[in-house]
């Protein structure tokens, strides 16, 4: 077979049970993708021993005749997964050096159901970005270029590298998270589907943290059904994690009958925000109007708490983040800071920190401490979780009355240039403003591929759909991408 890293987990997995291929083979066409692709910065931990020792293992499985889905499929694990005995920096600085001496929770599940991990991916510093410019091993950058342009695009953030890597067809698909936004917008920005589950429905352990309340793993693949194999490889409850929910997960390929006869969409009048681009307001009338055609009810919903949302989050996320973040003082493992003579545990802290972490974790940090501290609390943090109850229950109230899911731009914009936002962190956290809301509510959002902007760039829409019922949001999903028939792939430059 040729293009091997062409192909889909769906297509993949038949290739391999019939014998047209064997994960070898597979594994070993990525990895001289990965190599041949050093140019987007996808890749900052390459395992190459460790994929052909588990695509060897994939095979012998898959002879036996016992193998899950996954099994043999050469995946990409973004650096926020700790991964045994392999780097885990969450491209972070204060994280250099640290090899953990366990696997997450998610990476473990994907690795025992013999999933192949091709190395580790880029992302923004701690996931804290939308543009993975803040990343220690430097930007990860778009397949996509606009029109006849040259210039570097943002693949997206947090998850850049990953959304770059499948993208690119330098693995089959990759792991992710998602604390406001880090799956679905890097997802549309590269021509990918990205489903970012229910909170609580994928383990957390393992994971470096980032906002606790709003962190959340998922896959990110080329197809909608490949979205429902590996999203179901990586859910299930964890009693290592408190958060995690003791629900068992349905076979969501199953779901994918595509039939969304009587399915009611809602439509939030909130999400048409002033500025939205006639391209972005035309991709999403067109989304109407093909789940119309497929037999969906559309109805205009409203989502008052809507307009708080970005607020809200950049009170909340970062109040989390520096609390997370206190445990990095370079004491037990990571970066630390040399010290000078007559220096003591304060100067220890104060310069580990300084040095260790970028300036965009540091202005969160210093965020969060601040609506944290003792005078701004009430005003501040204790607000925010006020109005997030709000905002979740506009989403009860919704669904409560016989929305099904909900259908919403994923992004402002198509991707825009490398440095084009950097400096101007509000037009940065901008980008978060359609799926923020998500992560609040700690509902389910999948990205979808739909169409291209005038440029030839990807544009996305994101379902949002009830909580735990993600089979349900993706055969939704499904049945979007049928009818947008989105195959564009970017042209290679690197």
């Amino acid at each position: 077979m040729s293009d091997l890293t062409k192909l889909t987990i769906a297509g993949a997995r038949d290739a391999l049970r019939k014998g047209e291929v064997t994960s070898v083979e597979l594994t070993e066409a990525c990895l001289a993708a990965i190599d041949a692709a050093d140019a987007l910065g996808a890749f900052v931990h390459k395992t190459p021993e460790i994929a052909l020792e588990r695509a060897r293992a994939a095979d012998t499985r898959i002879k036996a005749g016992d193998a899950p889905d996954m099994c043999g499929i050469p995946v990409g694990i973004k650096d926020l997964f700790c991964t045994e005995g392999v780097p885990s920096q969450a491209a972070s600085k204060i994280l250099e050096g640290f090899r953990p001496e366990y696997e997450s929770t998610v990476s473990g599940q994907l690795r025992d159901a013999g999933a192949v991990m091709l190395g580790k991916l880029n992302m923004d510093e701690f996931a804290m970005g939308s543009s993975n410019e803040t990343s220690v091993y430097g930007n990860a950058v778009n397949p996509w270029r606009a029109g006849n342009s040259d210039a570097a695009l943002t693949p997206g953030g947090s998850s850049g590298g990953s959304a770059a890597a499948v993208a690119a067809d330098l693995c089959l698909a990759a792991t992710g998270t998602d604390t406001g936004g880090s799956i679905r917008q890097p997802a549309a920005f590269t021509g990918i589907v990205g489903l970012k589950p229910t909170y609580g429905r994928a383990s957390r352990w393992g994971i470096v943290a980032f906002a606790s309340s709003l962190d959340q793993a998922g896959p990110m693949t080329k197809t909608v059904r490949d979205a429902a194999i590996m999203g179901a490889a990586m859910m299930g409850h964890d009693p290592k994690d408190s958060t995690s929910a003791e629900l068992p997960v349905p076979d969501f390929e199953a779901m994918l009958t595509g039939d969304i006869r009587g399915k009611v969409i809602g439509i939030p009048k909130e999400y048409r925000m002033d500025g939205m681009p006639a391209e972005i307001e035309a991709l999403w009338t067109r989304g109407r109007e093909m789940l119309a055609d497929a037999g969906a009810v559309i109805r205009d919903i409203s989502l008052p708490h809507t307009k708080y949302a970005l607020p809200t989050y950049y009170v909340i996320a970062p109040a989390e983040a520096s609390s997370n973040l206190a445990r990095y003082d370079g004491v037990r493992f990571g970066y630390r800071a040399k010290l000078a003579q007559g220096d003591g545990i304060t100067e220890l802290y104060e310069k580990t920190r300084a040095e260790g972490f970028g300036p965009e974790v540091r202005r969160r940090v210093m965020v969060g401490t601040y609506v944290l501290s003792a005078g701004y609390y009430d005003a501040y943090y204790n607000r925010a979780r006020k109005v997030r109850t709000l905002i979740k229950h506009d989403f009860e109230t919704v669904f409560n009355e016989g929305v099904d899911a909900i259908l919403t731009p994923a992004t402002p914009s198509a991707a825009f240039a490398l440095g084009q936002k950097f400096d101007d962190p509000v037009q940065m956290y901008l980008n978060d403003v359609f799926t923020v809301t998500v992560n609040l509510a700690g509902l389910p959002g999948l990205a979808v591929p739909t169409g291209l902007d005038a440029q030839g760039l990807p544009l996305g829409l994101q379902l949002i759909g009830k909580p735990w019922e993600e089979g349900e949001l993706l055969n939704i999903g499904y049945a979007l991408e049928q009818a947008a028939g989105f195959v564009a792939k970017p042209e290679k430059w690197w």
